[in-house]
């Protein structure tokens, strides 16, 4: 059984005194492919150098809406370089999100459509994030969704009604460990069994949001990491009545075909 990991921030501070274990770690559990996220553009540069020294591992490119305030001309010129190398597999990660607000709306709005037009012209799947912003995300993606050759929407806990939009609009999307959150999760588990089975990928968001409902404590106190991604393909499964097996081989054949990944 394999498993991939389609969003991890191993570029992470907290993950520099140990990668090596970490990434043995997972490997052992089945995690045979991850995609390491890229939320600057020095984030993206980091992502890739990773990517390029272990053979199981990609990189995607993108400034995070948190980040939006830094995007500029010079920082769409380095993403489209980034976007020319093998190992980059998508664009993003990008979006819009008006909870936090780290970056001015507008701002958040004019990154995003630009890394979706790089997107399209790069033909990449956008990695996308969305946090109460909906209504002004779906127009932003919909102009140009007929020329992307994918998205996802990673890290998806939003309604019903938001899931049912992105389906419409042929999106994957992305299940992390909020599923397994016995507070936060319940609308996602109740509403995971209406993703399709050709639209599903699992992600485990290191070193963020650790499964509430491991039943021993992580390596190191609160920091999450690829090695739990079959506890929440487990969930998943469960959520869908449907074996692990089942699980773990759609998530691996959507993420090969989405990131058109050079392995079998």
């Amino acid at each position: 059984m394999k498993l991939a990991d389609i969003g991890v921030n191993l570029a992470d501070k907290r993950f520099n005194s140990d990668l090596d274990e970490v990434l043995a770690r997972a490997r052992e559990a089945g995690v045979a492919c991850q995609i390491i996220t890229g939320t600057s553009v020095d984030g993206s540069e980091r992502a890739l150098t990773l990517a390029d020294a272990y053979p199981d591992l990609y990189a995607t490119a993108g400034v995070h809406p948190h980040q939006a305030s830094t995007f500029d001309k010079d920082a769409l010129s380095q993403l489209r370089s980034l976007a020319s190398q093998a190992r980059v597999v998508a664009i993003g990660e990008t979006g819009l999100d008006f909870n936090r607000d780290f970056s001015p709306r507008p701002q958040q709005e004019t990154a995003f459509a630009e890394q979706l037009a790089l997107a399209c012209e790069q033909q990449l799947p956008a990695f996308l994030h969305q946090r109460d912003a909906h209504e002004r995300f779906m127009p932003i993606l919909k102009e140009q969704r007929d020329q992307l050759p994918g998205a996802v929407v990673h890290c998806f806990t939003g309604t019903r009604e938001e899931l049912f939009d992105y389906l419409d609009m042929d999106c994957h999307i992305g299940i992390t460990g909020w599923i397994c959150d016995e507070r936060r999760g319940q609308t996602l588990q109740a509403l995971a069994h209406n993703i399709p089975l050709n639209r599903l990928l699992l992600e485990t968001d290191s070193p963020y949001l650790l499964p509430r409902d491991l039943p021993q404590k992580p390596f190191r106190s609160g920091r999450n990491e690829p090695v739990f991604l079959p506890w929440i393909a487990q969930r998943v499964a469960d959520c869908y009545g449907q074996a692990l097996e089942t699980i773990a081989r759609h998530s691996w054949d959507n993420t090969v075909s989405l990131f058109r990944l050079p392995v079998s």
